[in-house]
């Protein structure tokens, strides 16, 4: 990149927008990240992620951050087990003693944030700074309009020559550069939670094992996932309506009536598996599936750019929405230090990123339909042991 030093605003404290502000950091280049949470732990940062060789893994490495990955990530998390709408484990994959980081092994969400934020510059990242408005100026700079703290009173204007969108699904960068907004999958998840899991819940903390089971029938389904300090974070899947919840009279804060209705969507599944729906200690939370349409592309525009969900939210049916968040950040970070001009590395990414990001968004569709389909436990048994 030329002497000339960059503005770069990165929108979004997420995997893929840290990512990007480490690696650039350790090439000598200044960034700063714009985040609308009051705090790195104003919320909850979600549940368990398998890092892949390719992407994942291939990013933090590039940041230097092998090692702090190594301590907090659990190898036995990659066990799989599929279990029927009977309870019967049908298929168990466990990972050798020695897979390690030759495989997918787990981390908690949070944990890899926080390796990610400690491993930054003081005051790279800006709390409480939620985006209002990107104005073009023309010749690629912007200014960014922020309004900050929780009351949102205050404001903050700064300008750049570079903004990338990594403000996720829903991203106010997006808009600067497409139309598309996300739709509907057709698929809800209701998370449910356990606590102290193999003390206070160990039947279904035994059914669970030390990775993700999953049990898949007539579109719908329980995925259960192991995080660390003993909790179990599950999912109830529903091939429903968007508005299930309206159309049935029910009011997502009464928790009993939620319990009953989730209860009916499973009649006749086994107890052992709707104990993930009576036993919760998290109550239940709503989580419509959304995806960009596919494929999703821009033409490429000056002084502005895209990675990880807000350039290609997908179904996390492909375990890859992290990853590629991840990837995406390397990928732009090396593209910046190694490009004479930010509208070269803007170009270079780019060529990279959007056919990349479209085969992997074609392939969650895929997996999505397949997960959620009348014999969808039968597709995943063959998916699993290998007879498609």
């Amino acid at each position: 990149m030329s002497t000339d030093t960059p503005r770069i605003a990165i929108i979004g404290a997420g995997p893929g927008g840290l990512t990007c502000a480490r690696i650039l950091q350790r090439r000598g280049i200044e960034v700063t990240v714009y985040d609308l949470d009051a705090s790195r732990t104003a919320r909850d940062q979600g549940g368990t992620l398998d890092m892949h060789p390719e992407s994942g893994q291939h990013a933090l490495r590039e940041a230097d951050l092998w090692e702090e990955f190594e301590r907090l990530a659990r190898p036995e998390g990659q066990q799989l087990r599929l279990v029927g709408r009977d309870g019967r484990v049908v298929f168990d994959a466990v990972p050798p003693p020695a897979a390690g980081a030759d495989g997918n092994p787990e981390i908690d969400r949070g944990h890899l944030r926080g390796i990610l934020l400690d491993s930054l510059a003081p005051d790279t990242v800006r709390w409480g700074h939620k985006l209002e408005k990107a104005e073009p100026l023309g010749g690629g700079t912007h200014r960014l309009h922020f309004t900050n703290g929780t009351n949102g009173t205050t404001g903050t204007t700064i300008e750049t020559d570079l903004v990338v969108g990594a403000d996720g699904a829903w991203s106010r960068v997006r808009p600067l550069l497409s139309d598309a907004v996300p739709r509907y999958t057709g698929v809800t998840f209701v998370e449910t939670g356990l606590d102290e899991a193999d003390t206070r819940h160990p039947r279904l903390a035994a059914l669970t094992g030390n990775g993700t089971m999953m049990a898949l029938d007539d579109n719908r389904g329980f995925i259960a996932q192991r995080n660390s300090n003993g909790h179990i974070r599950s999912y109830l899947g529903l091939r429903t309506d968007e508005h299930w919840h309206r159309q049935a009279g029910l009011d997502l804060t009464d928790t009993a009536a939620v319990r009953e209705a989730l209860l009916h969507a499973f009649t006749g599944w086994s107890d052992s598996l709707t104990g993930f729906i009576t036993d919760t200690d998290t109550g239940y939370t709503n989580r419509p599936l959304y995806a960009l349409p596919l494929p999703h592309a821009w033409p490429h525009t000056p002084g502005v750019t895209l990675l990880g969900d807000a350039a290609h939210l997908m179904s996390p049916f492909s375990g890859m929405g992290a990853n590629l968040a991840m990837l995406d950040g390397a990928d732009l970070a090396r593209s910046l230090s190694g490009r004479p001009t930010v509208d070269d590395a803007i170009t270079a990414y780019e060529n990279v990123l959007l056919p990349r990001s479209a085969e992997a968004a074609e392939g969650a569709a895929e997996g999505l339909a397949s997960a959620f389909a009348p014999d969808s436990a039968a597709q995943a048994l063959a998916h699993m042991t290998g007879h498609h």
